[in-house]
């Protein structure tokens, strides 16, 4: 089954679909993890993105019932050098092209992902299409240059209706912008008493829950698309103690004065170096995002910064002067991803726990 890239800028990268034979449409990104597939595969932050994968050889250890992110995967298509048939791994209970078969995603495999990787770099993130070999390239071009950016893709992937994930210890509410499993797994961890509400729900609604602490989380798009959590976070601020994650971590900049703009091609893979500018220490991150805080418009705002990207100096972490609140722009969870950033899901809790003991 012949198929095509077919880029806005106009390059065209000839190889052979696998998965669902479907129109994949969407912003073209790239992911620089060596593993992780699955995980990423099923991050809703990835919602309506066709994700390049910059390690050769995808679907080596097939597709297991144990890392999914969430319950739906949300990319439109996946792009790799070569996709492995017969997986090895004692976890392993499907390939990854039976999977994206079932789901519904189309992916193409046999292309150059340096070269398409390097162009992404050099030109930013493009709209794409896996389109059929006999597709008229010159319309495609056009389709995809009129093509709107996607809205309201939180909405999209946050959940309708509240639920539970219940424990003994403390009481976090965790407003869902399309958050990872791995939140809620490394809050259980702890013994949380967990639950989970919808990115529109809002801070008099969360208070009547009566939280120890707030979680805000990961997702996919612009935040500035997300006006109505502002309102939710500025109403929070100084009343519980707040923890953002990603997207979290935008919105939480954001609500108190700050600025988001969108990075040339994003941050998305398991290695990404990081400065902690209060311990003086590095920590290799998970990332996945296509916007950060700028560091310039935090002047004059209650925030400061506390992290830092080594690869281009941007900003990966905030801390309100007077309330309990913090936020990172990677993920302490992992998932995939090395476990370094951890530590960060114990200062919630320690900080939650000195706001009670304060209070009291």
């Amino acid at each position: 089954m012949k198929k095509k890239l077919i880029l806005e800028s106009g390059e065209v990268f000839h190889g052979t679909g696998f998965g669902a034979d479907t129109l994949s449409e969407g912003e073209v990104v790239f992911n620089t993890g060596m593993t992780g597939y699955q995980e990423l595969i099923s991050d809703p932050s990835y919602c309506d993105q066709i994700v390049t994968m910059t390690y050769p050889l995808i679907g080596n250890y097939g597709i297991n019932r144990d890392d999914f992110e969430s319950i739906e995967p949300r990319i439109k298509g996946l792009v790799v050098k070569e996709l492995c048939d017969y997986p090895s791994n004692f976890r392993s209970k499907i390939t990854l092209d039976e999977f994206l078969k079932s789901k519904g995603i189309g992916g193409i495999q046999g292309i150059d992902t340096r070269r398409l990787t390097r162009l992404l770099r050099d030109k930013g993130t493009l709209k794409g299409r896996i389109a059929s070999s006999d597709a008229v390239e010159s319309e495609v071009i056009a389709e995809l240059k009129a093509l709107e950016a996607p809205k309201n893709l939180v909405q999209k992937v946050s959940t309708k209706t509240s639920y539970a994930a219940p424990g003994r210890g403390l009481k976090v509410v965790l407003v869902d912008f399309g958050s990872k499993l791995g939140i809620i797994r490394e809050l259980s961890h702890r013994d949380c008493d967990i639950v989970v509400v919808s990115q529109n729900t809002t801070a008099e609604e969360i208070l009547r829950l009566h939280p120890d602490g707030v979680m805000l989380s990961n997702g996919p798009g612009d935040p500035q698309d997300v006006p109505e959590a502002l309102e939710m976070i500025q109403g929070l601020l100084g009343i519980v103690p707040v923890f953002g994650i990603c997207l979290g971590h935008q919105l939480i900049a954001l609500a108190c004065g700050a600025k988001t703009f969108k990075l040339k091609f994003g941050h998305r893979g398991a290695n990404h170096p990081v400065l902690n500018l209060e311990r003086n220490t590095v920590a290799i991150t998970s990332q996945n995002h296509g916007y950060a805080v700028d560091s310039a418009s935090l002047a004059g705002t209650d925030l400061i910064e506390t992290h830092v990207a080594l690869n281009d100096r941007t900003n990966e972490g905030l801390r309100h002067r007077h309330y309990p609140c913090f936020s990172v722009q990677y993920h302490p969870e992992a998932s995939p991803g090395p476990e370094d950033a951890n530590y960060l899901f114990d200062e919630f809790i320690n900080q939650m726990e000195a706001f009670i003991t304060k209070k009291a």
